[in-house]
């Protein structure tokens, strides 16, 4: 039996030419096949399909037929994020751009743990994380209407200057951001987050073997300053949110980090959902005061339309990470870093990672910020005008005006059960994925809108599929 291709090399283009032919025909096959934004039939129908497809995992004897076969089945039993009527999750349509560049980092294939296995892309990294954490760490002020940046100078490093590391998403991020801070106060530091913060949050804490945290009460959904500096007692950690999974609420930033100031609490903020707003002129004051955090979560494939994984943890200080350093002779022996080879293996807990950064730099560089504003700015007026289309159907209710892309809302008069029957029903149906979160102690549908190609036909359709679905 002769060598499989190689997907780099000499031969790799030749190779992978007519592979990708056949990945796109069996997507677009699959997509036909499954004919809306999510499979038809629940998990036993879904599984029974994939099964079928699958048949032996590890036959004998190799099947030529299996990437198509498999590419397909895949497609076939997806949520389509692309779809307008898939709108449950934080989970946003890639853009192409990125996509393509995925595949370039998978055929290269860099190992982001030693400057030997990824020369190119431990520099790429740098300057992205960098100018990433200017972003976050800019300082803004009011000037002819405007907000304006006074970002650090083109360039500028050092230990004490913002930095940022590439992680898989929120929850490693948080994960780092609270190791931190034991690193920085100490093992007896304690977490204080709202009940509104991502469950990865406590999760970590527990990780980390942190004393149990204190869960502040948001019976509006946000933290209230007061209330939380009441639960502030000996080292602690503050962690905000600027976009709750549930409702895409920020917590007031300025005052919470004033507060943290005061009491002397080191402040972290989960901005995995909101961080995107940076990228926006318009939106960008939602996130006032996000510059006095220690540590900010960012998350670009959600309201940044990459493909997963694309998570940051943004540091104020650049020293912070010093607690991360760790010496393995064959990643990053003493004389090497002493020669000059870059040292990576503080850059992560992970040994081997991805070159994610790829998509990311290729996006960034590709849309500018003016793409990236556009994109923010039009899945936000969508959220604004399925708000404004629920608020005037008298058969529906609003919960509250979205803060990002967020809208919760339900059928009139009907009860928890009801609200969730329905989402279930059109689940199993393959015609809509919508969400669901609990508010103001009622059931509400949910719809995350980060498709910028969603029209107001869609969302008119939309509404009037979930009327149909409603029990009366």
């Amino acid at each position: 039996m002769s060598t499989p291709p190689l997907a780099s090399g000499p031969e790799g283009r030749d190779a992978l030419r007519p592979l990708l032919d056949t990945v796109l025909d069996a997507l677009g096959e699959g997509l036909r096949l499954r004919g809306g934004p999510l499979p038809a039939g629940g998990p036993e129908a879904v599984s029974a399909r994939v099964r079928d497809a699958v048949g032996d995992v590890l036959p004998d004897e190799g099947q030529q037929d299996a990437l198509p076969l498999l590419v397909r089945a895949l497609a076939e039993g997806s949520a389509d994020p692309a779809d307008p009527f898939c709108t449950a999750h934080l989970h946003c349509p890639p853009l192409a751009v990125a996509a393509a560049a995925d595949l370039a980092a998978s055929v290269l294939n860099p190992s982001m743990d030693s400057w030997d296995q990824a020369p190119a892309a431990s520099e790429l990294e740098a300057l992205v994380t960098r100018a990433l954490a200017n972003e976050v760490y800019a300082k803004a002020f009011r000037g002819a209407g405007l907000y304006r940046y006074a970002a650090p100078p083109r360039g500028a490093t050092g230990p004490h200057r913002p930095d940022a590391l590439i992680t898989t998403g929120g929850t490693e991020s948080n994960q780092l951001a609270l190791l931190l801070a034991r690193e920085t106060l100490g093992p007896g530091v304690r977490l204080v987050c709202g009940e509104n913060a991502h469950h990865s949050l406590p999760r970590s804490a527990w990780l980390l073997g942190l004393p149990e945290p204190v869960i502040v009460p948001t019976p509006q959904g946000t933290l209230d300053p007061a209330t939380l500096d009441k639960a502030l007692h000996g080292p602690s950690v503050v962690a905000a949110t600027a976009g709750t999974t549930d409702a895409g609420l920020i917590d007031p930033l300025p005052e919470i980090a004033a507060l943290c100031t005061h009491r002397g609490a080191r402040f972290h903020i989960d901005a995995a959902y909101g961080g995107g707003l940076l990228f926006s002129p318009r939106h960008r004051a939602k996130l006032t005061g996000i510059h006095s955090a220690d540590t900010v979560t960012l998350d670009l494939h959600k309201l940044g339309w990459q493909p997963v994984a694309a998570g940051l943890l943004a540091v104020r200080s650049g020293s912070d990470l010093a607690a991360l350093n760790h010496r393995a002779d064959y990643l990053n022996a003493d004389d090497d870093t002493e020669a000059g080879l870059p040292d990576l293996l503080g850059r992560s807990l992970r040994t081997t990672r991805r070159p994610d950064i790829l998509k990311i730099a290729v996006t960034l560089k590709t849309l500018g910020r003016a793409g990236l504003a556009a994109l923010v700015d039009q899945v936000c007026s969508t959220a604004q005008e399925f708000a404004a289309l629920v608020e005037r159907h008298p058969g529906f209710e609003l919960h509250e005006p979205p803060t990002i892309s967020t809208v919760l809302f339900r059928p009139a008069d009907a009860t928890d059960d009801a609200v969730a029957a329905v989402r279930r029903q059109l689940l199993t149906d393959g015609r809509a994925v919508l969400g669901r979160a609990r508010a103001a102690n009622r059931l509400w549908l949910k719809a995350t809108l980060l498709n910028p190609t969603t029209r107001p036909a869609h969302l008119t359709a939309l509404l009037h599929l979930v009327e149909g679905t409603t029990p009366r």
